[in-house]
């Protein structure tokens, strides 16, 4: 069963072996989901896969091996230094009646393997991880930029060495949509070796040069905590307090590390942010995106303040923040309402209807992607995970917009962190103007 992730766009996978035992594939460092499905099922995890060392997310690998006693399965040539079963090309894992079969195939990373799970000798299903993916393939360009066009070459031999399957052989990609490690244009998450041999655009190129040119011109941008997590994989990730939550910081103790440059990160609502927030607090709301956004736009090591709702959950904020290697210092005692009775300023910033655009600089922060598809006419365009560069050049009268609001209000904090003029916020997004005003957008 697969088990989604739709803030960072991955999937993991719960499969049931029979007599109460089941493997775990690519799990992530928060296990909820997947131990909830195993108590659901009754199920005990007693072998956890992992097919690369995750740049996007910490592996939850080495936590079921310790808490449940699980056996860790995993590429010979990863040099992980925590105790695993090391495949190479062609190892199979007998796991009780069905078995595992190792392919190697690198290109998202050198060390990839895909799984093939066996019933016999017939194959039902293949694990790809971050090499086969539905309609697209992962990007080559996370091991370094010096090894992306080899890496890229390394891709195209593993899809063409995968698509050699039986066309029935379901296929159980970890990347897919929302994942900045993939950029498949579709929705369904799995697939099979037939579909994607008829349908996937990278399938089509039958000539290597043109494959990788595709590949990487499919290429955009990713967050920076990206080039951290293969490592801690590799090592192995810290165990979690599975009682992880939020310590409350007394307001006078806030302030003072707000004076000393503290991040201060604001969960709430951006509606909340806007009527009232921390001068230079970064507003990056709770929701499925969170981790994404938490990794692009805080420093990696960098432990934040958190300022919340009493409605938000303390515990999932926290979750979303490990398991992609971050911590928090801990939240604002009292949330904003402390901080307002404690006599402390707060700052507003202004939202604005798609009808009040007019005779404003429109600032656009999408990704490049979703900018070409469609924007506003003389919109200028800057990525939210590259604005920090060039914030404190934001001019007034500016119109920050995104596809929602949430990036958009995320770049105007950006914004008045940096000490760049105040900057007004869309409600909406592209389309939301477009209907307003009865005019086109502008592609490109």
């Amino acid at each position: 069963m697969p088990l989604v992730d739709e803030g960072l766009g991955n999937s993991s996978y719960l499969v049931d072996l029979g007599d109460g035992r089941a493997l775990a594939v690519d799990p992530s460092r928060d296990l909820r989901a997947m131990r909830s499905a195993a108590r659901r099922h009754r199920l005990r995890i007693v072998f956890a896969a992992d097919t690369h060392l995750h740049a996007d997310f910490l592996t939850g690998a080495r936590e079921l091996a310790v808490s449940e006693g699980s056996k860790i399965l995993a590429s010979a040539a990863g040099g992980r230094d925590y105790d695993h079963h090391a495949l190479r090309d062609g190892d199979e894992v007998d796991l009780g009646g069905l078995r595992l079969h190792t392919l190697t195939t690198p290109g998202h990373t050198d060390e990839h393997v895909s799984f093939v799970l066996l019933d016999g000798k017939a194959p039902v299903g293949v694990f790809t991880g971050g090499s086969l993916i539905v309609g697209s393939a992962a990007r080559t360009d996370l091991v370094s930029p010096d090894r992306t066009a080899a890496l890229a070459h390394a891709q195209y031999a593993s899809l063409r060495r995968l698509a050699t399957l039986p066309d029935e052989v379901l296929v159980w990609p970890t990347h897919g949509a929302g994942s900045f490690c993939s950029s498949p244009a579709g929705v369904d998450r799995t697939s099979t070796i037939g579909q994607e041999r008829v349908t996937n655009p990278l399938l089509q190129h039958l000539d290597e040069d043109a494959f990788v040119a595709a590949l990487i011109g499919s290429l955009g941008s990713y967050p920076p905590y990206f080039g951290y997590l293969g490592e801690i994989n590799r090592r192995g990730p810290a165990l979690v307090d599975p009682t992880l939550g939020l310590d409350p910081i007394g307001v006078q103790r806030v302030a003072t590390l707000h004076d000393v440059g503290a991040v201060i990160v604001d969960v709430r609502p951006i509606n909340a942010y806007a009527v009232g927030h921390i001068r230079r607090s970064l507003s990056i709301e709770l929701r499925d995106g969170f981790a994404t956004w938490l990794g692009w736009l805080v420093p990696f090591g960098v432990a934040p303040v958190v300022v919340r709702d009493f409605d938000q959950d303390p515990t999932e904020i926290a979750w979303q923040a490990a398991k992609i290697g971050y911590t928090f210092a801990g939240e604002l005692d009292g949330g904003i309402a402390s901080w307002s009775a404690a006599g402390l300023p707060t700052v507003a910033t202004r939202l604005v209807m798609p009808s009040d655009v007019e005779r404003m600089q429109v600032l656009d922060v999408r990704q490049r992607d979703e900018y070409a598809a469609g924007h506003l006419p003389g919109a200028r365009h800057v990525e939210l995970g590259d604005l920090a560069a060039d914030a404190s050049a934001v001019r007034e009268a500016t119109m920050v917009m995104c596809g929602h609001g949430q990036r958009a209000m995320s770049a105007a904090s950006v914004i008045e962190h940096a000490g760049g003029a105040p900057v007004a916020v869309l409600l909406g997004g592209p389309t939301d103007w477009s209907r307003t005003h009865g005019r086109p957008l502008e592609t490109g």
